[in-house]
């Protein structure tokens, strides 16, 4: 069994695209079709940048949602076919979304347009952090955050393999966090260049978005399960996958058990689309199975050949 995986924020940088773009028309036509949603000319920026503007949520979002499809449509092939599953790290979600048909392509973009603007004005800049824990499993991370909230926000954003868990919050209580992260058991922690502190309860006007957001616009069925980041579990029903596409804004991203479940439903084979950030946590978490990435022109024929 196989499962598409779609990376999340992070995975973007200066001359994403460009080369796909030059080698395939199906590419090109997904940077204009979502230029042409959003209003910009978001392929510009993602080729030639500059750097601090593609970072920012309301590009980057969008962008590698971009990247991600038109890999996929790169690909050529009708996901159903391919695919037994499909899931994505935070934004991931909505790349993986639109990869099984539950949006178009224009709604998709403009989705992550609005989800990245509602997210940098839920919290004022320098209000909130996020650090990454590694050598820390989740129950190790739960008691750090419990430590360091100290009557703040605290919690844990994304439970990404069994040595790393992001915590987010209020900027004091991630610093606590940080200095205390090693006396309580992690190897260490890194304050992450993050503009917001996502996934944690500081983002509920951004929730509140997106619930409004959301309640006009047409859900279908996903043509393959997703796994869904607040329940690790699969699920196809509309009314269910747009709830969990509220709940995300503020819940944990259970990456490490998503995996762990997929791997147990007997996906032996994890295909990232657009990056190359998943599959490394993927082997942490199911080290006996085969990860493959596709992001470049050759990367895709590769895939391409292995799967037909």
């Amino acid at each position: 069994m196989r499962a598409f995986l779609f990376p999340g924020q992070g995975s973007q940088s200066v001359g994403m695209g460009a080369a796909l773009a030059g080698a395939s028309g199906a590419a090109r036509d997904v940077f204009d079709e979502v230029d042409e949603a959003l209003g910009q000319n978001l392929f510009r920026l993602m080729q030639e940048g500059p750097d601090e503007e593609l970072k920012l949520t309301e590009n980057a979002q969008p962008a590698i949602m971009a990247h991600s499809i038109a890999v996929l449509r790169t690909l050529g092939v009708k996901l159903a076919d391919v695919a037994d599953f499909v899931a994505g790290h935070s934004l991931g979600e909505y790349s993986a979304l639109c990869a099984a048909g539950s949006f178009d392509l224009a709604t998709t973009a403009k989705l992550l347009k609005l989800r990245g603007q509602a997210m940098q004005a839920a919290v004022p800049v320098g209000r909130g952090a996020m650090c990454a824990l590694l050598g820390a499993d989740l129950p190790m991370a739960r008691r750090i955050a419990e430590a360091a909230a100290q009557g703040q926000v605290c919690t844990v954003a994304n439970d990404n393999d069994p040595g790393q868990v992001v915590l987010s919050g209020d900027k004091a209580a991630i610093d606590r966090a940080v200095e205390m992260a090693k006396e309580l058991g992690a190897k260490r922690a890194v304050l992450l260049p993050v503009s917001a502190p996502f996934h944690c309860p500081l983002m509920q006007p951004a929730a509140e978005a997106m619930r409004d957001a959301l309640s006009y616009v047409v859900v279908g069925p996903p043509s393959v399960p997703l796994y869904a980041n607040v329940t690790a579990a699969p699920e196809r029903d509309p009314d269910t996958i747009r709830n969990q596409l509220v709940e995300q804004v503020t819940g944990m991203v259970r990456w490490r058990e998503s995996v762990a479940n997929m791997a147990a439903a007997g996906v032996d084979e994890f295909v990232e689309l657009g990056g190359k950030v998943l599959g490394p946590m993927v082997k942490r978490i199911a080290p006996d199975v085969k990860v493959t990435s596709a992001v470049t022109m050759e990367d895709i024929e590769a895939l391409a050949k292995e799967i037909a």
